[in-house]
């Protein structure tokens, strides 16, 4: 079967939020003070995200991605992935995460079925990433590297590129990734929350990263298995694949095969619009697999055909946190 919206694009992609709530304060991604997280009691449980996904992996989708706020802190993640790692028609089992925790839970995951993992990362520098994220970089490094030494591949290191706070460390990531055989991806600044649009002041058009980069290194056309947007190409002569998002200069929207799903069951159509069907309520009322299947179909044809970042910054009202990375 598969899943197919109004304007015939196939989703194939679930990105699913297990928790609002971080151990970092991103400014660009959470208000600074903000405490308005949900009740735990109002995230969806492991058993009715799992009737969720599989709904989803009947309809055709083959990847999900856990993600959060910062996934490892909701308790027992591994046992999740393993119950999600066992359903059938799921391919590819990923985690999004800022890596605070890896060090202690990576052989746990790995063991439980996540095959790969991103983290943002916007700096290796202590003091700046002490400024953006209010959190300390050696946790991070030692995470990445646990991560690497128990054989999660490939990593990627997701980099909000933003002006003056860290577009002079593009160089310095590179090297970092070349030293440590990890993928590096950029990403744009996206209006999403008071937090974004603030953070909007920061964008930088990332081809003219790429054009920076390409006066230091040969960069030669790549390709990378993932189900996520990012253009590739490779720092010939060695492994490193650079990755570049970019919602804003240049967006995806007409290939976009993908819908979040939030911590306590809301599924979100676009990042950039406020559509959204509540799965929650129905399962709490007992919805059986055929009629849930059928709600997932109803949803995905409130998918927009494109986002509004550029006509209508304004528009989306909620932070990037309570969407789910």
């Amino acid at each position: 079967m598969s899943l197919v919206d109004q304007y015939n694009r196939e989703i194939k992609y679930l990105r699913l939020s297990v928790t609002d709530r971080c151990d970092l304060r991103c400014f660009y991604c959470m208000p600074k003070g903000f405490k308005g997280y949900e009740e735990p009691t109002d995230w969806l449980s492991f058993d009715e995200i799992e009737r969720v996904v599989a709904s989803f992996t009947r309809l055709g989708v083959t990847s999900v991605r856990l993600t959060g706020g910062e996934p490892l802190v909701r308790k027992d993640l591994p046992l999740l992935a393993k119950q999600l790692a066992a359903l059938p028609g799921l391919d590819d089992l990923s985690l999004s995460t800022n890596a605070t925790r890896l060090a202690k839970h990576a052989k746990e995951l790995r063991d439980s079925g996540i095959s790969r993992i991103n983290v943002s990362l916007d700096t290796v520098d202590p003091v700046k990433f002490n400024n953006i994220t209010k959190g300390k970089l050696d946790k991070v490094i030692d995470g990445l590297l646990k991560a690497k030494a128990v054989g999660l591949d490939p990593i990627k290191i997701n980099m909000v590129i933003m002006k003056g706070i860290n577009d002079d460390d593009v160089e310095q990531m590179v090297n970092f990734c070349l030293e440590n055989e990890f993928t590096l991806r950029f990403i744009e600044t996206m209006p999403i929350g008071d937090t974004g649009r603030d953070a909007a002041d920061y964008y930088i058009d990332l081809h003219k990263v790429e054009a920076r980069l390409a006066k230091k290194y040969e960069l030669i056309p790549a390709v990378m298995a993932g189900a996520g947007p990012a253009r590739y190409v490779q720092v010939a002569g060695t492994a490193l694949k650079i990755g570049f998002i970019t919602p804003i200069s240049q967006h995806f929207c007409d290939t976009c095969n993908r819908v979040r799903l939030s911590a306590t069951g809301t599924l979100y159509m676009c990042l950039g619009d406020e559509h959204k069907y509540e799965l929650r309520p129905l399962l709490r009322k007992g919805i059986s697999d055929d009629d849930l299947d059928n709600v997932i179909r109803d949803a995905i044809n409130l998918k927009p055909f494109k986002h509004e970042f550029n006509e209508k910054p304004e528009k989306v009202i909620r932070f990037m946190s309570m969407t789910g990375g």
